[in-house]
């Protein structure tokens, strides 16, 4: 028998049934204010469809029931398969849907990149790992362009709308994805360090078929119908197409050793392979693979920056909610003074990372319309890894203090808040650390000049009226002045101040002024912005703070 001990009161409901897009204030304006908004009507819709209670039930799914890999059929034959739950089939199918793969490659047309970063952002906020293989599938698209024998071949499949799960050769299927395999055991980020060999098989260089012998340690979404990889050829490291069939319908030799047991993004496979004479087939000049691949990484990394500017998202609407419904001491969390702090803060951060995550969409579409734009290629080649390594890195302490919000029921597996958390450091990590992303802003710094000039310039314009701003760009120009050694050290010191400076920029030109006001004389101030809900007395009154968090989730 059972009696009732007690009433279940103080509960947050779930977060369920809202428009992902239309509560966004700072999305929606960027949408039009960057010529995207011929899509609105699109991103309205989808965004209804991602905050019902079913959708985002699939993410919760995908990640309960995790890839399983079958190296073997019952006869003992070698397949190499990977079974997903359905949930996972039923997300890629919706991004397929939504062109999230393709859709500046395949409708080129003004505001394309940001219609479809507003689309990736909205989808970020439901689920992750199945962002993973649309990403390089939409990365790899501009290189396989340059291919045009090859590309003819693939076009149709890489642009269809459907998505097709069938493990089958590319020929019997509507669809493809591309995944990507180019670190290896002994190096990591140092693909210089790759082992993995290409032999030819007749004829030399672009275009040609070759046999591919070695490993890769981390070849992420393996039942992609081909990968992007790098291998050496005599000239050096080249990039090769490698499909999962071979041309005569044969299962190519890429034998899948072990999935990843991984932290999050559980729901993606990531898998240890071995080529024995895999056929692929070069793409770019030999001896230039990392060049090669270098665009492609460029959108990957952009997604990185949009996939985590999507968590924080994300985390912040599930901490608004939350003290919106939770009493303490009398009152609504959100109404206690040192809670609105730390709301506010938060809500400043992620409005930032909005901001600035639009701004590298419009810089690429700017790098179709007008590819001869310095200050544009500055925005894409610089801003991009600096952004990459300072909006991935926030997103971690970010979850972390949403989750601090939900209290003990944060730190459970059947709340929203557990999977963001574990979510959030992938991003920092994949396709270039922290470290490497400081290093190739440095690089990219000292090889475009004249767009670097151009872009410091526009900020100082910016920031003409805000003496801490104008001190920082000074401390930029010193930090940069140094010798090499001194800057390498530097170089997470530059990464960041170059990203306040920008973000603050922003949010003048974007943002309430009040907003704008408050990140500024936050980020620049050394008791403020390393914890969060540290905002000073100065503009942070009741009022404002209100403000702030109303327009940061307008529910």
């Amino acid at each position: 028998m059972q009696w009732p001990t007690h009433d279940v009161t103080n509960q947050a409901p779930d977060l369920r049934d809202y428009n992902l897009y239309s509560t966004d204030l700072t999305l929606a304006a960027a949408v039009q204010r960057e010529q995207a908004a011929w899509h609105e009507q699109d991103l309205i819709r989808y965004g209804a469809e991602l905050g019902t209670q079913e959708t985002l039930h699939l993410g919760q799914f995908a990640n309960q029931h995790i890839p399983e890999l079958r190296t073997h059929d019952r006869f003992g034959n070698r397949i190499d398969a990977v079974d997903f739950h359905p949930s996972w089939h039923q997300l890629l199918a919706m991004q397929r849907r939504e062109n999230l793969h393709a859709l500046p490659w395949s409708q080129p047309r003004s505001g394309a990149h940001v219609a479809r970063t507003a689309a990736y952002y909205l989808q970020a906020q439901v689920e992750s790992g199945s962002l993973c293989p649309v990403t390089m599938t939409f990365a790899s698209i501009p290189l396989l362009q340059q291919e045009e024998k090859l590309f003819a071949t693939l076009k149709k499949k890489l642009f269809s709308l459907e998505h097709d799960p069938r493990d089958l050769p590319l020929e019997q299927k509507h669809s493809m994805l591309i995944g990507m395999g180019m670190t290896e055991k002994q190096g990591g980020s140092d693909v210089r360090s790759n082992t993995t060999v290409a032999h030819p098989i007749q004829g030399q260089g672009r275009g040609k078929e070759y046999l591919l012998t070695g490993h890769k340690w981390f070849f992420s979404a393996p039942m992609c119908d081909a990968h992007m990889v790098l291998a050496l050829t005599g000239a050096g490291l080249s990039c090769f197409f490698v499909p999962r069939w071979c041309p005569d319908g044969s299962k190519n030799s890429i034998l899948i050793q072990s999935l990843k047991d991984k932290l999050g993004n559980r729901s993606n496979a990531s898998s240890e392979v071995e080529f024995q004479d895999a056929c692929g087939v070069m793409v770019g000049e030999e001896g230039r693979g990392i060049p090669t691949i270098i665009e492609m990484a460029n959108h990957t990394r952009l997604d990185c920056v949009i996939g985590s500017a999507g968590l924080m998202r994300n985390a912040l609407v599930q901490a608004i909610h939350h003290a919106r419904h939770r009493n303490a001491f009398g009152r609504p969390l959100a109404e206690q003074a040192l809670m609105r702090n730390v709301l506010s803060d938060l809500a400043l951060e992620s409005e930032a990372a909005t901001l600035l995550m639009l701004r590298l969409a419009r810089a690429a579409d700017a790098s179709q319309e007008s590819p001869n734009d310095l200050r544009e290629r500055a925005w894409r080649r610089i801003v991009t890894p600096a952004a990459k390594f300072w909006i991935c890195k926030r997103a971690l302490e970010f979850t972390g203090e949403c989750m601090e919000i939900w209290g003990g029921n944060g730190y459970v597996e059947t709340g929203a808040m557990a999977r963001m958390y574990r979510e959030a450091p992938v991003n920092s990590i994949w396709e270039g650390s922290g470290n490497v992303m400081c290093l190739d802003v440095l690089r990219a710094i000292e090889k475009e000049q004249e767009g670097f000039a151009l872009l410091l310039s526009e900020l100082k314009n910016t920031a003409a009226a805000h003496p801490a701003l104008l001190d920082a760009i000074k401390a930029l120009h010193a930090d940069l002045a140094t010798s090499a050694e001194q800057r390498e050290m530097l170089a997470r010191r530059i990464a960041q101040r170059l990203v306040l400076i920008i973000q603050s920029c922003l949010m003048l030109q974007h943002a309430p002024a009040a907003n704008a006001e408050l990140f500024i004389s936050s980020r620049s101030d050394a008791a403020s912005g390393r914890v969060f809900g540290t905002l000073g007395d100065t503009h942070s009154t009741a009022v404002i703070q209100r403000a702030i968090l109303e327009r940061a989730w307008a529910a």
